[in-house]
């Protein structure tokens, strides 16, 4: 059994980082830039008014001024401003030559034709200055990201309509055990739905992966091997769930080593979570998780992602809230590190959920996130700073 410090330090070191590829900027979001974007332009192009309203000299704003033009927005101005003259203005236009602020148009009256007065008191400059934002060369998203609806904005502003991403990882995810039955059917006296498989979809989808599922494989070798001889054939990652223990059914460790995998590692110092395997042969990795839904779960977000994390060329994924626990974390057993659910309050405290063990898998619906107790801790006390991982 290894500690999960180096279960995470062995399954970063041995993923490889997949190739890029050219999309359409409309089918980017979710996927993980692989480019640097560079601004083209200075943002704001050039000296704009922030407000609607009237351009002018600050010099003359308490004279009686003459609108001598009105400037739309992607219209230039046609004539510079001379002594009490003024130009009325569209949020975003360019400022005319000779104006240094902007008078909003709620504080001005008109008083004649074509004439204006200033009829508040200090005014603001309500001008956006160029490159006030952003100068040309300006990097605006840093290769690893991922892409989000902000970062597709910026991507637009620099002209970047077909990014370079990541690949989407395939993954082959394959269920065992005789006591599974899909989610459809009714299960009978001795079987239990398959929720695993749905869920492993559902954590690669939302990370950003191309998941398959392969079915439920039958406790018997052959059925297992040609699932993951077929798997092994179409995908980068294998999860198989099932079937890792100690028990005279669980076989998929010496599969996996018959059929050519190294083996890292076959066991990890966590709760829930202990019998976790990971193999690799060639550039494809397999990971055998417990079949407890609650460990399945957790090993996917703790171990599995830090794997597509480093083949994704994905920096900071695990994002993690600071909180005061609100009642003490306690256990019997500290040899593992331990993951609890908790939720988070309004008022930022952690709140351990009602929660019976790995077997408990709708406890994680009440779950904003997961947080660690070390190992040879029995107790967390309560109002303690513990960083929250979001699930």
């Amino acid at each position: 059994m290894i500690a999960f410090e180096k279960a995470v330090e062995i399954v970063r070191a041995n993923a490889a980082v997949l190739h890029a590829e050219s999309i359409p900027i409309e089918e980017c979001l979710n996927r993980v830039l692989r480019q640097d974007v560079l601004s083209d332009v200075d943002m704001p192009p050039f000296d704009k008014a922030a407000m609607d309203g009237y351009a002018c000299r600050r010099q003359d704003v308490g004279d009686a001024l003459e609108v001598i033009e009105v400037i739309p927005a992607g219209k230039s101005p046609q004539r510079a401003l001379g002594s009490r003259q003024c130009a009325k203005i569209m949020t975003g236009a360019m400022l005319p030559d000779g104006a240094d602020c902007v008078i909003i148009v709620e504080e001005v009256e008109e008083t004649a034709a074509n004439t204006i007065r200033f009829m508040g008191g200090l005014t603001a400059p309500n001008i956006s200055r160029k490159a006030s934002d952003v100068v040309a060369g300006q990097t605006l998203v840093r290769s690893g990201v991922r892409i989000g609806p902000a970062e597709v904005a910026s991507l637009a502003l620099a002209g970047c309509v077909w990014p370079r991403v990541s690949r989407k990882p395939r993954i082959g995810i394959i269920a065992t055990g005789d006591e599974l039955v899909e989610p459809d059917a009714v299960p009978g006296s001795s079987q239990i739905r398959n929720s695993n498989a749905c869920q492993l979809m559902a954590q690669c989808l939302q990370f950003g992966c191309a998941p398959v599922y392969y079915g439920i494989a039958k406790d018997a070798k052959d059925i297992i091997a040609g699932m993951l001889e077929k798997a092994r054939q179409e995908n980068d990652v294998i999860l198989i769930t099932g079937g890792v223990s100690m028990g005279d059914f669980d076989l998929v460790p010496s599969l996996l080593e018959e059929s050519g995998i190294q083996i890292y590692f076959e066991k990890v110092a966590i709760q829930p979570g202990k019998p976790t395997v990971f193999g690799r042969i060639g550039e494809q990795a397999v990971f055998g998780l417990p079949g407890n839904p609650v460990s399945s779960f957790t090993v996917f977000e703790t171990l599995v992602k830090e794997f597509l994390a480093v083949a994704m060329g994905l920096r900071n994924h695990v994002r993690t809230t600071r909180c005061r626990l609100a009642r003490a974390l306690k256990r019997e057993n500290c040899a593992r590190m331990a993951w609890v659910p908790v939720r988070i309050t309004p008022e930022g405290f952690a709140v351990p959920v009602e929660y019976h063990g790995s077997a408990h898998i709708t406890s994680m619906t009440g779950a904003d996130g997961i947080t660690s107790i070390p190992v040879d801790t029995y107790e967390v006390p309560e109002g303690s700073a513990v960083d929250v991982r979001q699930i």
